[in-house]
C-alpha cells in the first residue's frame, strides 16, 4: 500500500478521499507549523508528500525520501518547494491554481472597499475612544468609483480583481511583462500601461502577481517616491514583491497615503512597525480562506496523489 503524509492540518475530505481509494495516510497533528526537523523524520518511507505553502522542502527534505514521487503543494504558490531540485529526481510537483479565484479576488476588493472608507481604522476608534458624534466632517474617507486602480499581474485573480472592479465603477488598467490581445483587453474592460506610468497614475494600486526572480523588491523606496501621495497599495500576491522595510517609511512620511497587506517579505513573521500605523490593514494571509476554496483545493491534492498512484498525469504539473 502506498505512503502519503500530510504535512499540516487539511480539510476532511482530502484524508477522506485518499484513504476510500485505498491510500496508506499519515496526518500532522501537532499544534502550529511542521518543523523542518520533523518533516525531515516523516518523508523518509511516503510516496507522495501533500504540504502547503508555509512548508519548506528543500533538498534536503527531498534527499531523505527516496521512494518519493509526487509533491502535492496545497496552494496556487510553490515557492516553498525547490521544484528544479525536484525535477532532477523525478518527482512531479503540482499545485492548486484557479480555484481561488474568486476569494481572492473578493478579499482585494474588500480592502480596497476597507481602505478607501477607512472601516478598520473607524472600528479601531469604536473599540478604544468610542463614536463622538456625526459631523459633516468627521472621519471622511473616498468612494472608489471613478478612481484608478492599476493591477500588477493580470492572470486569474487580476482578471476576476478587475471584473470585480469594474462592476463597482472603477477604472482600471494593469501591468505585466506581457500585453494582453485587444480582444482580451475589451472583454476586461482594461488598459494596458507601462509600469513607471502606471504607478505614477492609480489611486489604487493591486499587486497580484506571483514572486520572480525579476519582481522581488519590485515596489521600493524610488517606486514610493513617484506614486500619488494619495495612492493606496494592496497586496495579495506575495510578499517580497513588496521592501517592506520601504513601504513602512513611505507611510510614515506620507508619501503614500496607505497599505493594505494579506501577505508578508518574511512570512510568517510580520513586522511590528506596522502595528503602530493607522494607514495600514494587515490580514493574515487569508486571501482564499473560504470554504468553498480550501475544499477545492483540498480536493486537487487528493485527486493529484490517486492520479500519480494509477501512474496517470496528475494536474497542474509546474516542474515539466
Amino acid at each position: 500500500m502506498n505512503k502519503v503524509y500530510v504535512s499540516a492540518k487539511l480539510p476532511k475530505v482530502t484524508v477522506e478521499k485518499l484513504r476510500k481509494n485505498g491510500l496508506e495516510v499519515e496526518e500532522y497533528t501537532g499544534d502550529g507549523l511542521i518543523s523542518h526537523k520533523e518533516l525531515l523524520e516523516k518523508v523518509a518511507d511516503i510516496d507522495f508528500l501533500i504540504t502547503t505553502l508555509s512548508t519548506e522542502v528543500d533538498q534536503e527534505i527531498i534527499d531523505a525520501a527516496p521512494m518519493l514521487e509526487l509533491i502535492a503543494n496545497f496552494g496556487a504558490g510553490f515557492n516553498n518547494i525547490d521544484i528544479v531540485y525536484a525535477k532532477s529526481k523525478g518527482i512531479q510537483v503540482t499545485n492548486t491554481p484557479r480555484v481561488s479565484t474568486n476569494s481572492v479576488g473578493e478579499i482585494t476588493m474588500g480592502l480596497i472597499l476597507a481602505l478607501g472608507h477607512r472601516i478598520v481604522e473607524g472600528d479601531r476608534q469604536m473599540r478604544q475612544s468610542g463614536f463622538p458624534g456625526w459631523a459633516p466632517l468627521y472621519f471622511l474617507g473616498h468612494e472608489i468609483a471613478g478612481k484608478k486602480l492599476g493591477i500588477i499581474g493580470l492572470g486569474n485573480i487580476g482578471s476576476e480583481v478587475a471584473r470585480k472592479a469594474n462592476a463597482l465603477g472603477m477604472n482600471v488598467s494593469y501591468y505585466q511583462p506581457h500585453q494582453l490581445s485587444d480582444p482580451e483587453e475589451r472583454s476586461l474592460k482594461v488598459t494596458y500601461k507601462l509600469f513607471n506610468e502606471l504607478i505614477k497614475t492609480s489611486d489604487y494600486i493591486s499587486i497580484n502577481a506571483p514572486l520572480t526572480a525579476k519582481n522581488h523588491h519590485q515596489f521600493n523606496a524610488t517606486i514610493f517616491e513617484q506614486m500619488k501621495e494619495t495612492a493606496m497599495l494592496i497586496n495579495v500576491g506575495r510578499g517580497p514583491i513588496v521592501d517592506e522595510s520601504a513601504l513602512l517609511e513611505a507611510l510614515k512620511t506620507g508619501k503614500i497615503a496607505g497599505a493594505a497587506l494579506d501577505v508578508y517579505e518574511n512570512e510568517p513573521k510580520v513586522n511590528s512597525d506596522f502595528n503602530d500605523l493607522k494607514n495600514v490593514i494587515l490580514t493574515p494571509h487569508i486571501g482564499n480562506a473560504t470554504v468553498e476554496a480550501r475544499n477545492a483545493m483540498a480536493n486537487i491534492v487528493a485527486t493529484n496523489v490517486i492520479l500519480s498512484e494509477h501512474e496517470e498525469k496528475p494536474n497542474f504539473i509546474v516542474n515539466n
